[in-house]
């Protein structure tokens, strides 16, 4: 676990970055010094063998067992210390990107609640085409952002599409921004909108 910026006890609100497939801990906190809010406790998970699960997020979710349900568990084990810190779920962000993207947004969408922000990097939720949806509970107008280009080769648009709709389903606030022609990258629009979403 790395941690960069603000302690948990005097941060104003904590942060859970969740790295891609093959990048580090390190590599994910490396956006947080762009973000400009120092007042923010950003917290980096590593995955052990840099991978969350392993196989695409497509597959069928028991081949990316028990990886899947480690890694979740890693990021529930996060947001329950951090409730015992005094950072309730409204006071937390979970972002990621890629694989941690995907991570965060099932996490986020099997445990519904308020947090602060939920923030896709190019991502979408786990499982192969027809995966049932039946998530339970609200987001209670949680920010959900979701970017994504339109010609990402391991995040298929419709993915991007179906998950920003559960998202609404389920009472998100979303904000889907497709990129034309960008691969699989951050850009600046994205870090922008991040950098609202962790000053707010």
């Amino acid at each position: 676990m790395l941690h960069y910026g603000a302690s948990i006890a005097s941060a104003r609100r904590a942060a859970i970055f969740i790295h891609g497939r093959g990048a580090s801990a390190e590599d994910i906190l490396g956006i947080a010094p762009e973000l400009g809010a120092d007042d923010v406790a950003y917290l980096a998970p590593q995955a052990a063998g840099h991978t969350w699960y392993p196989y695409s997020f497509l597959s069928p979710i028991p081949q990316n067992e028990p990886g899947l349900t480690s890694a979740l568990g890693v990021i529930a084990g996060l947001v329950e210390n951090l409730a015992n810190e005094g950072h309730t779920s409204d006071r937390i962000i979970i972002l990621g990107f890629s694989q941690g993207a995907c991570l965060g947004l099932e996490f986020a969408a099997r445990n519904a609640r308020r947090y602060a922000a939920v923030i896709a990097l190019s991502g979408g939720l786990i499982g192969p085409p027809g995966t049932p949806r039946n998530y339970a509970g609200s987001m209670s107008q949680t920010p959900v952002f979701l970017g994504c280009s339109d010609v990402d080769p391991h995040i298929p648009l419709e993915r991007v599409h179906e998950s920003a709709e559960i998202f609404r389903r389920i009472e998100a606030g979303v904000d889907e921004r497709i990129y034309p022609r960008m691969g699989h990258t951050i850009n600046a629009d994205e870090l922008a909108a991040v950098r609202e979403l962790v000053r707010k």
